[in-house]
């Protein structure tokens, strides 16, 4: 099973992410990922460029609406992910608890990825969709 770990952290957080020697950040995450691959688990991890730099499409109205950020009414933003292929929650669960970016106003939300075999197999968009997983190699 495929589970998403969303990195998550408050503004205070991030600013405290500043005075971390950077070299030291990459080698302490570079290790965490490191056992992640050794263990083969790791399928992806990305960070996410600041929050200024990103916009929202707000489709509440008709046209919808386009926001630049950061995000006003938003408390913890999302700083970067990692998706595992582990058996279950519960090791999911072990991997986060072993990250390296801990703290105060740090966290990570854990979601079950879903599979193309979960939707209606009869259905003509997720039969193309299928197809162009396995002629991309996805499946």
């Amino acid at each position: 099973m495929k589970y998403m770990l969303i990195m998550r952290a408050t503004d205070e957080a991030f600013a405290k992410m500043g005075d971390i020697d950077f070299d030291e950040m990459l080698a302490t995450v570079g290790r965490y990922n490191d056992e992640l691959i050794r263990a083969g688990v790791l399928v992806a991890a990305e960070g996410l460029a600041d929050a200024t730099e990103g916009v929202v499409v707000d489709y509440s109205t008709e046209p919808p609406v386009v926001t630049d950020g950061p995000y006003g009414g938003t408390k913890e933003l999302f700083g970067g992910f990692y998706i595992l292929n582990v058996a279950s929650k519960e090791e999911a669960v072990e991997w986060a608890k072993r990250s390296p970016m801990t703290g105060p106003g740090f966290k990570t939300e854990i979601r079950r990825v879903t599979t193309i075999d979960e939707f209606p197999q009869d259905n003509e968009w997720i039969q193309k969709e299928r197809a162009w997983r396995e002629a991309t190699g996805q499946l």
